[in-house]
């Protein structure tokens, strides 16, 4: 815009103000002047200085810089570094992925049953657990267990008295609870009791050991 309020006013004479106000530019702004000086200099010390510390940012840098005597502000700093090209690139992380389970399609009733511990505390402090088993179609819930604690004997008896009053389901699916690892319970899921290792899980692996066990 500089550039056209010179030409207006020589070749038509306007004093500076008028030729400002036909193009709508501030006077100020006509007559600014940048004070910054060439970067030249500057850059040159960055790229040396990036050089000998490959791993140092703008900021570190900087401190660099004002060490050695240099008066610059960092976002000058930053402009430079980051126009000759010096940003540090960042690492990426390995991270593990998760693979979700197959969800399976459920059409009726009994097809499927879920199982999952919940926890809860009396009035005297006392903590007690609960085993819930739903049916996953229905959402009916087909049984609660209380007690202070559960064996494995203990889910495995729960789920024979459920499987003599409706049959067995076609899959169970466990959400936590040691308990639901056990020899006897996957014997009593798979319907081969011999044929399964007993394991224990850890919290970590409790995605997977919530795992649709067919039976």
């Amino acid at each position: 815009m500089r550039t056209e309020v010179g030409y207006l006013r020589s070749t038509f004479g306007p004093s500076e103000r008028r030729a400002c106000e036909l193009m709508e530019i501030a006077v100020s702004s006509y007559r600014y002047r940048s004070r910054r000086q060439g970067d030249h200099e500057l850059r040159e010390k960055l790229v040396a200085l990036a050089g000998e510390k490959p791993r140092f940012g703008y900021r570190r840098l900087h401190v660099l810089l004002k060490r050695s005597g240099e008066r610059v502000n960092h976002k000058r700093v930053w402009r430079v570094y980051r126009e000759a090209g010096l940003c540090v690139k960042r690492k990426k992380h390995k991270r593990l992925v998760s693979r979700g389970l197959t969800t399976q399609m459920l059409s009726r009733a009994n097809q499927g049953w879920a199982l999952d511990f919940v926890h809860d505390v009396l009035g005297t402090g006392q903590r007690v657990r609960v085993l819930s088993v739903l049916d996953a179609y229905t959402r009916k819930c087909l049984g609660l267990e209380v007690d202070t604690s559960f064996a494995s004997r203990r889910v495995t008896r729960v789920l024979e008295r459920l499987i003599a009053e409706r049959g067995r389901p076609e899959s169970l699916r466990c959400d936590n609870g040691p308990e639901l690892t056990s020899r006897h319970f996957l014997g009593l899921v798979r319907g081969a009791e011999d044929s399964v290792g007993a394991h224990r899980t850890g919290p970590a692996d409790a995605e997977r050991a919530g795992g649709e066990l067919s039976g």
